[in-house]
């Protein structure tokens, strides 16, 4: 049974109460949940997990070297400004999925930069919580 972690960065704990209009109204439980139904009808296992520290998600991306075999990341604002991010994801073998909830594309200037994408397998923006859903079933065919 494939092992996919899933590592969600800052203030996407506060989903379903943050900007709404973008973000929509589902909380963080609740995609996760949609993770979990999505992968088990996938044969798949998944770590998910959330943190507002750099440090802490850098540190994870360490550990899952060799215990995953794929990583689903919104890494969220760090996406726009975390060296330490990319460097962390460049030193795994598997395959890597960034997501997004909104296409930060569409939105303001500075988030149009992402130093995940470069290194990740695919991106897959601008679908609300079906990001999420979409990027586990491609994961499942690598």
């Amino acid at each position: 049974m494939k092992k996919i972690l899933i590592i969600n960065g800052p203030n996407l704990n506060m989903l379903g109460t943050r900007e709404p209009e973008i973000y929509g109204n589902q909380t963080l439980s609740d995609i996760e949940k949609l993770c979990e139904q999505t992968a088990r009808t996938l044969n798949l296992k998944i770590d998910f997990r959330q943190s507002n520290h750099e440090g802490e998600i850098v540190g994870w991306i360490q550990q899952s070297i060799n215990n995953f075999d794929g990583i689903i990341i919104n890494a969220a604002a760090y996406t726009h400004s975390s060296i330490a991010i990319h460097d962390a994801l460049k030193l795994l073998k598997c395959p890597i999925i960034e997501v997004h909830l909104s296409d930060p594309k569409t939105r303001e200037i500075f988030r149009h930069t992402s130093y995940i994408e470069p290194i990740a397998h695919s991106v897959i923006a601008g679908h609300g919580a079906k990001s999420y859903e979409m990027a586990i079933e491609k994961i499942s065919m690598l």
